[in-house]
């Protein structure tokens, strides 16, 4: 649908300049920003940062922090 929309300068040089960069056109970068804004906020997963401190110990060889069967196969006494 072909439609008039008044756009900051600024914002609309951006966006130009993004579309360019990407090799896309303008509209595309508006229908894509557009469908973003209408999706509403995304949830941000949560990644816990695992960091052991220096005073209380070290990893145990083989311990993968990143592996959760391991660590329960660890914690169970499977390993």
């Amino acid at each position: 649908m072909r439609t008039t929309v008044d756009i900051n300068d600024e914002l609309f040089r951006s966006a130009k300049a993004v579309a360019a960069k990407q090799n896309k056109t303008l509209r595309e970068i508006v229908d894509e920003a557009l469908r973003q804004y209408l999706k509403g906020p995304q949830k941000k997963k949560f990644r816990l940062n695992w960091k052991p401190h220096e005073t209380t110990g070290r990893l145990m060889p083989g311990v993968d922090l990143t592996d959760r069967d391991s660590l329960y196969d660890i914690m169970d006494g499977l390993r």
